[in-house]
């Protein structure tokens, strides 16, 4: 048990595609159990693996905080099987702390992968519960949500971001 180190922009990590997770051993649940905990304590509502430096296809998620319901899913090797619908909703990232934007996502998602016992699952997911599982998968694959920004929202985070790194070389 423990907590783990999130790795923040521009860490290269965060652009790796994760690997498949072929066998289901006592890493891969010991990751799964941190990474939760680390999710926690962060907080936060979402995590991949890559953002712990680790790129494996494995995410946490646990809404129950905002929405007042679910619990902690563990999914390992999710895929979006089918997508529908647009929504517009403002997302942040512990990789990318201080900056939120808005995001232009499916509404409807059907999403599919493995628990920990290795047994398909298949989630159905509307609202917040489809914008955190594309979020997720998005690391898996290298991308930042700030990728999905317009040139509008991209120029905004460059100059926060240097703003950001200015002020640290600053107190250093």
């Amino acid at each position: 048990m423990g907590l783990l180190k999130i790795r923040t922009y521009p860490d290269p990590v965060l652009r790796e595609r994760a690997e498949p997770i072929h066998r289901i051993d006592g890493f891969i649940k010991k990751l799964a159990k941190d990474m939760a905990e680390t999710m926690y304590a962060a907080p936060g509502i979402g995590l991949a693996a890559n953002q712990v430096g680790v790129p494996k296809r494995l995410i946490v998620l646990d809404l129950r905080e905002r929405e007042g319901q679910g619990g902690l899913v563990v999914l390992l090797n999710p895929e979006i099987i089918k997508a529908s619908g647009s929504l517009r909703h403002e997302e942040g990232c512990l990789s990318i702390p201080g900056f939120y934007a808005k995001v232009n996502r499916y509404s409807d998602v059907v999403v599919k992968g493995q628990n920990l016992e290795g047994e398909d699952i298949e989630i159905n997911a509307t609202g917040l519960l489809a914008v955190v599982l594309q979020h997720e998968i998005d690391h898996l694959e290298g991308r930042l949500f700030i990728d999905r920004l317009g040139p509008v929202g991209k120029e905004l985070f460059r100059r926060k971001w240097r703003k950001l790194r200015e002020t640290e070389d600053a107190v250093q």
